[in-house]
């Protein structure tokens, strides 16, 4: 999708872009697979702030987007690309022979009338679904099951992709958008190519109220607090913090290890991503 600029005939709408979504449908969502999700801006179940700097978002349904692509055997047909609120890359419904629609992740190339097949000895096409032993090395892949059976999990977001790296044994290796080199069992499912909407992430909001729609509200930096609200805190005139970068807990920021050493699935990671700050 190209990126939309504007005349800046407002100072805000000098720096303003937007996607183009010209190429999406104009129709409004399948209803059947629409459900409403309940919103606490970041509040848990006692009513307290758990998620900082949440609220004050505008109201949005819930797409149900089939992660599993349990409908193995049966082709499919793309009847639209949508746009989806809750996710920065697009979706596509798809009508299958039954008369059962289903939204799936929109992947690059995808197109309205194209066939999507999942199941196994499904074709390695764009948008099709099928376990991860079939999928040839080098294919770039999305929407990848962690678990066999339990829906995708990995590369769900826009421009979003791993690379099926080599096999070992009942495993599959997989580079990860991170870098890191991960076996999944070859049982699980993914889908085939790399989510669309890639110039997402190149989009200018121009305006602080944009965000607020998002429901993202601003953020304070420590070191304007007072001691009792943050570590950095307090002090005579401007400071840097006098101390390493933490947290409101005390938890160190910046480069902290915080995964678990002795946590269950560090045996299927054989690589750690890597520091991309390092890489540069």
């Amino acid at each position: 999708m190209a990126i939309k600029k504007f005349k800046p005939v407002t100072k805000t709408l000098r720096y303003k872009s937007v996607l183009d979504y010209s190429a999406l449908s104009k129709e409004g969502p399948k209803k059947a697979l629409l459900s409403t999700m309940s919103y606490t801006a970041g509040r848990n179940s006692d009513g307290r702030i758990s998620v900082r700097r949440k609220g004050g978002r505008h109201k949005r349904k819930y797409r149900m987007i089939d992660f599993k692509r349990s409908k193995h055997g049966i082709e499919g047909v793309v009847t639209s690309i949508e746009y989806d609120p809750n996710r920065t890359a697009n979706i596509a419904l798809v009508k299958y022979p039954d008369g059962e629609y289903r939204y799936i992740l929109a992947p690059e190339g995808l197109k309205v009338n194209s066939p999507v097949l999942s199941g196994p000895g499904s074709p390695v096409r764009v948008g099709n679904a099928m376990p991860l032993k079939e999928i040839p090395p080098g294919t770039n892949i999305h929407n990848i099951e962690m678990q066999a059976g339990r829906g995708g999990q990995i590369a769900r977001s826009a421009g979003g992709f791993a690379s099926v790296a080599g096999n070992d044994g009942n495993y599959i290796i997989l580079k990860l958008p991170s870098g890191e080199l991960r076996k999944v069992h070859e049982k699980c499912y993914a889908s085939i190519g790399i989510i669309g909407n890639l110039d997402h992430n190149l989009v200018n909001l121009g305006k602080a109220g944009r965000s607020r729609w998002m429901g993202k509200r601003p953020k304070v930096r420590g070191v304007v607090m007072n001691p009792v609200d943050h570590p950095h805190g307090g002090g005579e005139g401007k400071t840097s913090g006098g101390r390493h970068p933490v947290t409101p807990w005390g938890q160190p920021t910046r480069g902290y290890k915080t995964r678990k050493k002795h946590k269950s699935s560090n045996r299927f990671i054989v690589q750690r991503r890597v520091n991309k700050r390092i890489a540069r």
